[in-house]
């Protein structure tokens, strides 16, 4: 039912397609930008050690002054202090921050909404940049509760899998009931290369990064489970032999 309803939406919602991609928009604003080896969703925690003195600078302007900071990830073929970052990033509210004696610091940052890059500006030691934050755009509520039921129950089995293989049998994890929170919440527990994380956090259409997530956990809940079984029959012949011995 999800992979029905959603297949005629994918050119619909794009900025190619135009349709209603326009009304997703919100406001535009000047950012400080943090380019890294991560994709940041809405509402993940992200632990940061700050060391470089550009990012000293920053942090210490955005903390000062309660403003947010943007979390974008940088391509891999980025030079030292001449990254090259994707088009689309999270606004990173700082929640917690810890100053060390060198000048150094610990902070956790939240991810808040979601940006398209504008224009970007280097005067400053740190990059920033013209950003416009926009959000998912509004949906039948029939096709979300139709893509989140099948998102959570593959999910369920493969947070499962993964707790038993870490050793961790019977950790409860609450999963968000909004689908687009369950959507960024996925996204963000998912061990996927960074690049495919950040389509996810491109899109502007909550079914359709259910949609990828369906796709994605289709194919690697499988996966883990034939590793499960491998492990678990690796731990009863290493048992049998160990009698033996």
């Amino acid at each position: 039912m999800c992979d029905e309803r959603i297949e005629g939406m994918r050119n619909m919602y794009t900025p190619e397609g135009g349709g209603y991609y326009e009304r997703s928009k919100t406001m535009s604003i000047e950012l400080p930008l943090f380019p890294l080896n991560v994709v940041l969703f809405p509402g993940a925690d992200l632990p940061l050690h700050i060391f470089e003195p550009r990012y000293r600078q920053m942090i210490n302007e955005c903390y000062s002054q309660g403003k947010p900071f943007g979390v974008v990830l940088m391509h891999p073929d980025s030079e030292h202090l001449h990254e090259k970052p994707y088009p689309v990033g999270t606004l990173a509210e700082i929640e917690a921050l810890v100053r060390l004696d060198d000048g150094r610091m610990n902070l956790i940052a939240r991810g808040g909404k979601r940006f398209h890059i504008q224009s970007l500006h280097r005067e400053k030691p740190y990059l920033s940049g013209l950003v416009e934050t926009f959000e998912d755009l509004p949906e039948y509520p029939e096709t979300l509760e139709a893509c989140a039921k099948q998102v959570k129950e593959l999910f369920q089995s493969y947070l499962e899998m993964l707790l038993e293989v870490a050793g961790k049998k019977g950790t409860q994890l609450d999963l968000p009931t909004d689908p687009e929170e369950l959507s960024h919440f996925v996204a963000y527990f998912l061990d996927i290369e960074d690049e495919e994380k950040q389509g996810l956090l491109e899109l502007n259409i909550t079914s359709l990064r259910l949609e990828e997530e369906i796709h994605i956990l289709r194919k690697e809940v499988p996966f883990i489970r034939q590793m499960l079984d491998m492990s678990k029959k690796y731990k009863v012949e290493g048992a049998d032999k160990s009698r033996l011995n």
